[in-house]
Protein backbone atom coordinates (compact mmCIF):
# COMPACT_ATOMS: atom_id res chain seq x y z
CA UNK A 1 0.00 0.00 0.00
CA UNK A 2 1.25 3.90 -0.35
CA UNK A 3 -0.37 5.60 2.42
CA UNK A 4 0.03 8.91 3.52
CA UNK A 5 0.29 10.17 7.25
CA UNK A 6 -0.31 13.59 8.74
CA UNK A 7 0.46 13.96 12.01
CA UNK A 8 2.46 16.95 14.36
CA UNK A 9 6.65 16.47 14.50
CA UNK A 10 6.76 17.35 18.05
CA UNK A 11 7.53 15.19 21.00
CA UNK A 12 3.89 14.93 21.77
CA UNK A 13 2.62 11.21 22.13
CA UNK A 14 0.23 11.41 19.05
CA UNK A 15 3.50 12.57 16.78
CA UNK A 16 5.48 9.62 17.98
CA UNK A 17 2.76 7.00 17.55
CA UNK A 18 2.22 8.39 14.19
CA UNK A 19 6.38 8.15 13.14
CA UNK A 20 6.89 4.98 14.57
CA UNK A 21 3.45 3.48 13.50
CA UNK A 22 4.74 4.70 9.70
CA UNK A 23 8.46 3.50 10.06
CA UNK A 24 6.96 0.01 10.86
CA UNK A 25 4.79 0.22 7.60
CA UNK A 26 8.05 0.98 5.87
CA UNK A 27 9.89 -1.93 6.95
CA UNK A 28 6.81 -4.20 6.34
CA UNK A 29 7.13 -3.20 2.14
CA UNK A 30 4.91 -0.22 2.49
CA UNK A 31 5.24 2.72 0.91
CA UNK A 32 4.55 5.48 3.58
CA UNK A 33 4.68 9.65 3.09
CA UNK A 34 4.76 11.76 5.75
CA UNK A 35 3.32 15.09 5.32
CA UNK A 36 4.06 17.33 7.47
CA UNK A 37 5.26 21.19 8.49
CA UNK A 38 8.69 20.23 9.58
CA UNK A 39 10.51 16.29 9.63
CA UNK A 40 9.05 14.59 12.79
CA UNK A 41 11.05 14.13 16.46
CA UNK A 42 11.13 10.07 15.74
CA UNK A 43 11.61 9.88 11.81
CA UNK A 44 14.92 9.59 12.53
CA UNK A 45 16.54 8.04 9.82
CA UNK A 46 15.02 7.06 5.70
CA UNK A 47 14.28 3.90 4.04
CA UNK A 48 13.87 3.28 0.51
CA UNK A 49 10.22 3.42 1.53
CA UNK A 50 9.88 6.47 3.63
CA UNK A 51 9.38 9.57 1.68
CA UNK A 52 8.77 13.49 3.75
CA UNK A 53 6.60 16.38 2.07
CA UNK A 54 7.57 19.51 3.82
CA UNK A 55 3.89 21.98 4.08
CA UNK A 56 4.97 25.26 3.63
CA UNK A 57 2.85 28.43 4.88
CA UNK A 58 2.45 31.72 2.67
CA UNK A 59 3.84 34.91 5.02
CA UNK A 60 1.52 37.14 2.62
CA UNK A 61 1.17 39.86 4.67
CA UNK A 62 -2.67 39.64 4.52
CA UNK A 63 -2.66 37.30 7.14
CA UNK A 64 -2.53 37.99 10.95
CA UNK A 65 -1.96 34.07 11.48
CA UNK A 66 -0.85 31.84 8.71
CA UNK A 67 -3.68 29.46 7.43
CA UNK A 68 -2.14 26.04 7.98
CA UNK A 69 -4.50 24.34 7.62
CA UNK A 70 -5.17 25.68 3.98
CA UNK A 71 -1.79 24.60 2.73
CA UNK A 72 -1.61 21.40 4.07
CA UNK A 73 -5.31 20.92 2.32
CA UNK A 74 -2.77 21.93 -0.72
CA UNK A 75 -0.22 19.42 -0.24
CA UNK A 76 -2.48 16.65 0.71
CA UNK A 77 -3.65 17.32 -3.40
CA UNK A 78 -0.75 17.30 -4.60
CA UNK A 79 0.58 14.46 -2.47
CA UNK A 80 -2.17 12.19 -2.94
CA UNK A 81 -2.32 13.22 -7.00
CA UNK A 82 1.37 12.73 -7.87
CA UNK A 83 2.49 9.79 -5.45
CA UNK A 84 -0.47 7.76 -6.21
CA UNK A 85 -1.44 7.41 -2.61
CA UNK A 86 -4.13 4.64 -1.55
CA UNK A 87 -5.00 5.94 1.70
CA UNK A 88 -4.38 9.18 4.07
CA UNK A 89 -4.08 8.36 7.81
CA UNK A 90 -4.31 11.64 9.75
CA UNK A 91 -3.44 11.84 13.81
CA UNK A 92 -4.90 14.15 15.95
CA UNK A 93 -8.46 15.38 14.61
CA UNK A 94 -7.50 19.56 14.74
CA UNK A 95 -6.51 20.63 12.52
CA UNK A 96 -5.36 17.08 9.90
CA UNK A 97 -9.19 15.39 9.87
CA UNK A 98 -11.09 18.85 8.79
CA UNK A 99 -7.43 19.50 5.95
CA UNK A 100 -7.82 15.88 5.31
CA UNK A 101 -11.94 16.43 3.73
CA UNK A 102 -10.70 19.40 2.34
CA UNK A 103 -8.37 17.72 0.07
CA UNK A 104 -10.39 14.58 -0.38
CA UNK A 105 -13.28 17.16 -2.03
CA UNK A 106 -10.54 18.83 -4.08
CA UNK A 107 -9.36 15.63 -5.39
CA UNK A 108 -12.92 14.31 -6.34
CA UNK A 109 -12.88 16.94 -8.98
CA UNK A 110 -9.46 15.32 -10.13
CA UNK A 111 -11.76 11.72 -10.36
CA UNK A 112 -9.81 10.39 -7.70
CA UNK A 113 -11.48 8.96 -4.09
CA UNK A 114 -9.13 8.89 -1.37
CA UNK A 115 -9.82 7.21 1.79
CA UNK A 116 -9.19 8.87 5.14
CA UNK A 117 -8.66 7.26 8.08
CA UNK A 118 -9.01 9.96 11.30
CA UNK A 119 -6.98 8.59 15.02
CA UNK A 120 -7.79 10.28 17.89
CA UNK A 121 -5.59 10.48 20.72
CA UNK A 122 -6.68 12.79 23.11
CA UNK A 123 -6.40 16.54 23.80
CA UNK A 124 -7.86 16.51 20.07
CA UNK A 125 -10.87 15.68 21.66
CA UNK A 126 -11.13 15.95 25.84
CA UNK A 127 -9.82 19.98 26.06
CA UNK A 128 -9.38 21.31 22.45
CA UNK A 129 -12.27 19.50 20.78
CA UNK A 130 -14.63 20.73 23.29
CA UNK A 131 -14.00 24.45 23.12
CA UNK A 132 -17.20 26.15 21.18
CA UNK A 133 -14.72 27.55 18.27
CA UNK A 134 -13.54 24.05 17.31
CA UNK A 135 -16.44 21.85 18.07
CA UNK A 136 -18.50 21.95 15.13
CA UNK A 137 -15.76 21.61 13.07
CA UNK A 138 -14.01 18.28 14.50
CA UNK A 139 -17.55 16.55 14.82
CA UNK A 140 -18.46 16.92 11.33
CA UNK A 141 -14.51 15.85 10.33
CA UNK A 142 -15.03 12.65 12.55
CA UNK A 143 -18.15 11.87 11.01
CA UNK A 144 -16.96 12.45 7.31
CA UNK A 145 -13.83 10.61 7.88
CA UNK A 146 -13.77 6.74 6.27
CA UNK A 147 -12.70 5.28 9.04
CA UNK A 148 -11.96 6.79 12.92
CA UNK A 149 -9.85 4.74 15.33
CA UNK A 150 -9.19 5.73 19.38
CA UNK A 151 -6.19 5.25 21.48
CA UNK A 152 -8.07 3.95 24.01
CA UNK A 153 -11.63 2.77 25.39
CA UNK A 154 -11.87 5.55 27.26
CA UNK A 155 -11.13 8.11 24.60
CA UNK A 156 -13.89 6.22 22.45
CA UNK A 157 -16.20 7.21 24.99
CA UNK A 158 -15.24 10.10 25.60
CA UNK A 159 -15.78 11.25 21.82
CA UNK A 160 -19.02 9.58 21.71
CA UNK A 161 -20.31 11.55 24.89
CA UNK A 162 -19.00 14.90 24.18
CA UNK A 163 -19.82 14.53 19.93
CA UNK A 164 -22.43 13.82 18.15
CA UNK A 165 -20.72 10.79 16.28
CA UNK A 166 -22.20 8.64 14.09
CA UNK A 167 -19.42 7.27 13.03
CA UNK A 168 -18.10 3.65 14.29
CA UNK A 169 -15.10 4.57 16.32
CA UNK A 170 -12.48 1.27 16.12
CA UNK A 171 -10.17 1.09 19.63
CA UNK A 172 -6.68 0.58 18.20
CA UNK A 173 -4.28 0.65 21.32
CA UNK A 174 -0.98 2.58 21.64
CA UNK A 175 1.89 -0.05 21.17
CA UNK A 176 5.78 -0.19 21.78
CA UNK A 177 8.64 -0.89 20.14
CA UNK A 178 10.26 -3.45 22.17
CA UNK A 179 13.55 -3.51 20.50
CA UNK A 180 13.81 0.32 20.96
CA UNK A 181 12.39 -0.03 24.74
CA UNK A 182 13.90 -2.39 26.49
CA UNK A 183 16.55 -2.26 29.45
CA UNK A 184 19.68 -1.10 28.37
CA UNK A 185 23.53 -1.70 30.07
CA UNK A 186 23.59 1.63 31.21
CA UNK A 187 25.19 0.82 34.53
CA UNK A 188 27.89 3.25 34.44
CA UNK A 189 25.17 6.01 33.52
CA UNK A 190 23.15 4.84 37.06
CA UNK A 191 26.17 4.95 38.89
CA UNK A 192 26.93 8.43 37.93
CA UNK A 193 23.34 9.68 38.77
CA UNK A 194 23.48 7.28 42.07
CA UNK A 195 26.53 6.59 43.55
CA UNK A 196 25.69 5.18 46.46
CA UNK A 197 22.98 2.99 45.09
CA UNK A 198 19.69 5.07 45.62
CA UNK A 199 16.51 4.60 44.32
CA UNK A 200 16.20 6.50 40.46
CA UNK A 201 12.88 8.08 39.97
CA UNK A 202 11.60 9.92 36.46
CA UNK A 203 9.56 11.25 35.02
CA UNK A 204 9.08 12.50 31.54
CA UNK A 205 6.19 14.71 30.03
CA UNK A 206 5.89 18.25 27.99
CA UNK A 207 5.34 19.65 31.38
CA UNK A 208 2.00 20.97 30.46
CA UNK A 209 -0.16 22.02 33.44
CA UNK A 210 -1.92 19.00 32.81
CA UNK A 211 0.88 16.53 33.43
CA UNK A 212 0.90 17.82 37.09
CA UNK A 213 5.18 17.49 37.43
CA UNK A 214 4.83 19.67 40.19
CA UNK A 215 3.02 16.60 42.04
CA UNK A 216 6.40 14.99 40.69
CA UNK A 217 8.42 16.88 43.21
CA UNK A 218 6.42 16.79 45.85
CA UNK A 219 5.54 12.78 45.90
CA UNK A 220 9.07 12.66 45.46
CA UNK A 221 9.59 15.43 48.55
CA UNK A 222 8.34 12.76 51.20
CA UNK A 223 9.94 9.21 48.90
CA UNK A 224 13.36 10.76 49.65
CA UNK A 225 12.83 11.41 53.51
CA UNK A 226 12.13 7.52 53.64
CA UNK A 227 14.07 6.00 50.90
CA UNK A 228 17.82 7.87 49.43
CA UNK A 229 16.33 8.64 46.18
CA UNK A 230 16.84 10.81 42.92
CA UNK A 231 14.79 11.71 40.61
CA UNK A 232 15.41 12.56 36.56
CA UNK A 233 13.17 15.00 34.92
CA UNK A 234 13.39 14.43 31.56
CA UNK A 235 10.94 16.84 28.86
CA UNK A 236 10.44 20.74 28.65
CA UNK A 237 7.65 22.87 28.85
CA UNK A 238 5.98 25.93 30.54
CA UNK A 239 5.67 24.17 33.82
CA UNK A 240 9.63 23.09 34.03
CA UNK A 241 10.49 26.81 35.46
CA UNK A 242 7.49 26.48 38.48
CA UNK A 243 9.31 22.92 38.73
CA UNK A 244 12.59 23.99 39.39
CA UNK A 245 11.50 26.95 42.26
CA UNK A 246 9.56 24.16 43.60
CA UNK A 247 12.28 22.18 44.53
CA UNK A 248 14.78 24.84 45.62
CA UNK A 249 11.94 26.08 48.25
CA UNK A 250 11.51 22.15 49.25
CA UNK A 251 15.51 21.53 49.65
CA UNK A 252 15.67 18.53 47.51
CA UNK A 253 17.52 20.57 44.26
CA UNK A 254 20.48 18.79 44.50
CA UNK A 255 18.46 15.33 44.07
CA UNK A 256 16.73 16.23 41.71
CA UNK A 257 18.17 16.44 38.13
CA UNK A 258 15.96 18.37 34.61
CA UNK A 259 17.21 16.86 31.58
CA UNK A 260 15.61 18.70 28.93
CA UNK A 261 14.36 16.50 25.94
CA UNK A 262 15.88 13.06 25.28
CA UNK A 263 16.13 11.52 22.22
CA UNK A 264 17.44 8.45 23.95
CA UNK A 265 15.02 7.94 26.79
CA UNK A 266 15.10 4.22 26.57
CA UNK A 267 18.56 4.71 28.02
CA UNK A 268 17.27 6.90 31.18
CA UNK A 269 14.23 4.28 31.63
CA UNK A 270 16.88 1.84 31.87
CA UNK A 271 18.36 3.09 34.91
CA UNK A 272 15.19 3.92 36.74
CA UNK A 273 13.40 2.41 39.26
CA UNK A 274 9.94 3.76 39.42
CA UNK A 275 7.90 5.74 36.89
CA UNK A 276 5.61 8.93 38.28
CA UNK A 277 2.90 10.29 35.95
CA UNK A 278 0.36 11.86 37.97
CA UNK A 279 -1.61 13.30 34.94
CA UNK A 280 -4.88 15.19 35.36
CA UNK A 281 -5.55 13.29 31.88
CA UNK A 282 -4.58 10.84 29.81
CA UNK A 283 -5.86 9.32 27.26
CA UNK A 284 -3.62 6.20 26.94
CA UNK A 285 -0.28 6.49 28.86
CA UNK A 286 2.39 5.99 26.03
CA UNK A 287 5.29 7.33 28.11
CA UNK A 288 4.15 4.74 31.30
CA UNK A 289 4.26 1.78 28.49
CA UNK A 290 7.82 3.57 27.26
CA UNK A 291 8.71 2.98 31.18
CA UNK A 292 7.18 -0.54 31.61
CA UNK A 293 8.63 -1.42 28.68
CA UNK A 294 12.10 -0.75 30.37
CA UNK A 295 11.20 -2.80 32.98
CA UNK A 296 10.06 0.14 35.46
CA UNK A 297 6.85 0.23 37.55
CA UNK A 298 4.18 3.03 37.52
CA UNK A 299 2.92 5.14 39.92
CA UNK A 300 0.27 7.29 38.28
CA UNK A 301 -3.22 8.99 38.97
CA UNK A 302 -6.52 6.92 37.44
CA UNK A 303 -7.75 9.29 35.18
CA UNK A 304 -8.88 8.47 31.20
CA UNK A 305 -6.93 5.38 29.50
CA UNK A 306 -4.48 5.16 32.53
CA UNK A 307 -6.79 2.09 33.85
CA UNK A 308 -6.60 0.67 30.65
CA UNK A 309 -2.87 0.09 31.28
CA UNK A 310 -1.45 0.37 34.70
CA UNK A 311 -3.05 -2.73 36.59
CA UNK A 312 -3.60 -1.72 40.33
CA UNK A 313 -0.99 -3.60 42.71
CA UNK A 314 0.46 -5.48 39.64
CA UNK A 315 2.19 -3.42 37.29
CA UNK A 316 2.36 0.11 39.92
CA UNK A 317 -0.16 1.38 41.62
CA UNK A 318 -3.34 4.34 40.89
CA UNK A 319 -4.43 7.17 43.10
CA UNK A 320 -6.99 10.38 42.68
CA UNK A 321 -5.55 12.92 41.00
CA UNK A 322 -3.87 15.24 43.57
CA UNK A 323 -3.28 12.52 46.05
CA UNK A 324 0.28 13.26 46.69
CA UNK A 325 0.49 11.28 49.85
CA UNK A 326 -1.53 8.01 48.58
CA UNK A 327 1.06 8.31 45.37
CA UNK A 328 3.90 8.54 47.55
CA UNK A 329 3.18 5.95 49.77
CA UNK A 330 2.85 3.22 46.84
CA UNK A 331 6.13 4.27 45.85
CA UNK A 332 7.76 3.72 49.36
CA UNK A 333 5.86 0.05 49.45
CA UNK A 334 7.24 -0.64 45.82
CA UNK A 335 10.78 0.54 46.91
CA UNK A 336 11.54 -0.04 50.63
CA UNK A 337 11.86 -3.59 49.44
CA UNK A 338 14.22 -5.46 46.87
CA UNK A 339 12.16 -8.40 45.83
CA UNK A 340 9.17 -6.30 46.01
CA UNK A 341 11.11 -4.13 43.53
CA UNK A 342 12.21 -6.72 41.43
CA UNK A 343 8.11 -8.54 41.40
CA UNK A 344 6.85 -4.99 40.14
CA UNK A 345 9.38 -4.23 37.41
CA UNK A 346 8.99 -8.07 36.00
CA UNK A 347 5.05 -7.64 35.78
CA UNK A 348 5.48 -4.26 34.14
CA UNK A 349 7.60 -5.68 31.47
CA UNK A 350 5.35 -8.33 31.14
CA UNK A 351 2.43 -6.31 31.10
CA UNK A 352 4.71 -3.95 27.98
CA UNK A 353 4.75 -7.44 25.79
CA UNK A 354 1.13 -7.35 25.07
CA UNK A 355 1.73 -4.33 23.58
CA UNK A 356 4.19 -4.91 21.35
CA UNK A 357 4.28 -3.33 17.81
CA UNK A 358 4.66 -6.75 16.38
CA UNK A 359 1.03 -7.22 17.98
CA UNK A 360 -0.61 -3.88 16.53
CA UNK A 361 1.16 -3.64 13.42
CA UNK A 362 -1.00 -6.23 11.59
CA UNK A 363 -4.58 -4.78 13.09
CA UNK A 364 -3.70 -1.44 11.42
CA UNK A 365 -2.95 -2.98 8.31
CA UNK A 366 -6.23 -4.91 8.18
CA UNK A 367 -8.01 -2.00 9.04
CA UNK A 368 -6.45 0.14 6.31
CA UNK A 369 -7.65 -2.75 3.99
CA UNK A 370 -11.17 -2.68 4.92
CA UNK A 371 -11.26 0.88 4.46
CA UNK A 372 -9.59 0.99 1.26
CA UNK A 373 -12.06 -1.92 0.00
CA UNK A 374 -15.37 0.29 1.91
CA UNK A 375 -14.68 3.14 -0.37
CA UNK A 376 -14.35 1.16 -3.41
CA UNK A 377 -17.77 -0.48 -3.17
CA UNK A 378 -19.05 3.01 -2.98
CA UNK A 379 -20.79 3.50 -6.37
Amino acid sequence: MKIGIVCYPTFGGSGVVATELGKALADKGHQVHFITYSQPARLDFFSENLFYHEVSVSQYPLFDFPPYELALASKLVDVVRFEKLDVLHVHYAIPHASAAYMAKQILATYGIRIPVITTLHGTDITLVGRDVTYKPVVTFSINQSDGVTSVSEYLKQATLDHFAITNEIKVIQNFIDLNRFSLKPKDHFKKAIAPHDERILVHTSNFRKVKRAGDVIRVFKEVSSKIPSKLLMVGDGQDRVNCEQLCRELGIAENVRFLGKQEAVEEILSVSDLFIMPSDSESFGLAALEAMACKVPVISSNTGGLPELNIEGVTGFLSNVGDVADMAKNAIYILEDEQRLETFKENALKRAKEFDLSLVLPVYEAYYKEVIERTKAIV
